[in-house]
């Protein structure tokens, strides 16, 4: 199941809640079908169950994207890394339905078929919670008037497809690892290096590796993703980078750019509402530094 990792001891996240009922994200009107909680569990026996079957037509064709279960050659490799695709759950062995297609070792969405996502199984992606202390003028940490616990800031950004603020994170590339995934994707979500000159992204990057030299790894697994499906799933490890002074990131120039929309510095409470299971992540990370909540 879901692991937590560097001292957490525990993650409060719902695993299977915004993948259920209502509208599939971005599909003009895709209506999940509806999975009661106690029928979410594949070993809970439910014959009657009909899944509406979708694939966002932005997906067949694309480079990252995996062929339809029956195209000639498509012999994927379950629950094993084959060859630069990582097709292993960090939530658990899942199963195959009748047709080949992978199972979502959580359980029932409503929906078959990838959804908008490009692999069938697993979808890795790869998190930086990247944080400081909130100061007052004066330098010293701000302290919050009913706790007295520090103010932990967040870098987030908000994401271009549903307005929501999120991590600045994403997909983990074939082959690629994901501790250098983090660092991309920071670079190009949070401070927008994809825009910037040779010498500028070398800059950033160089920035980037230094204070994520020394991240810990908070959580490895499932996400409660709305774009879940039966077949396809989002999972993720998230990293988080401390910066106990506040010298370190004051360098980073943030700039929103790839697929944010604005980013910034967030004030992280239990009143913080983020996408997916984020908040969760975010939560685990502010009860390890003893921040307030």
């Amino acid at each position: 199941m879901r692991r937590l990792l560097s001292g957490c001891s525990s993650l409060p996240m719902k695993l299977h809640v915004k993948c259920r009922g209502g509208l599939y994200p971005l599909s003009d009107g895709v209506q999940r079908a509806d999975v009661p909680e106690d029928r979410v569990a594949w070993s809970v026996a439910w014959p009657e169950y009909a899944p509406v079957a979708y694939t966002s037509p932005v997906v067949p064709g694309k480079p990252w994207a995996d062929p339809e279960l029956s195209a000639a050659g498509f012999q994927p490799r379950w629950n094993a890394l084959d060859g630069g695709v990582d097709r292993r759950s960090q939530q658990a062995e899942y199963a195959l339905d009748a047709a080949g297609a992978p199972l979502n070792p959580v359980g029932r969405t409503g929906v078959s078929g990838r959804g908008l996502l490009g692999r069938w199984g697993p979808n890795h992606a790869a998190d930086p919670l990247v944080t400081r202390w909130r100061r007052a003028e004066d330098g010293t940490l701000w302290r919050h008037p009913s706790s007295g616990r520090p103010q932990l800031q967040l870098v987030t950004v908000q994401r271009r497809d549903c307005g929501l603020w999120a991590l600045p994170g994403g997909m983990v590339d074939p082959g690629e690892r994901v501790t250098a995934a983090v660092q991309r994707e920071f670079q190009e979500e949070a401070l927008n290096a994809l825009e910037a000159s040779p010498e500028r992204r070398r800059q950033l990057a160089e920035l980037v590796r230094q204070l994520f030299a020394g991240g810990r790894r908070v959580y490895a697994g499932y996400v409660d993703d709305p774009r879940n499906t039966d077949n396809a799933w989002m999972e993720t490890e998230a990293y988080n980078f401390h910066d106990e002074t506040g010298t370190a990131v004051g360098a980073f120039p943030l700039q929103a750019g790839d697929d944010a929309r604005a980013v910034r510095w967030t004030d992280v409470s239990g009143e913080t509402e983020l996408y997916a299971s984020h908040s969760a992540m975010v939560q685990a990370v502010a009860e390890t530094h003893g921040a307030r909540w």
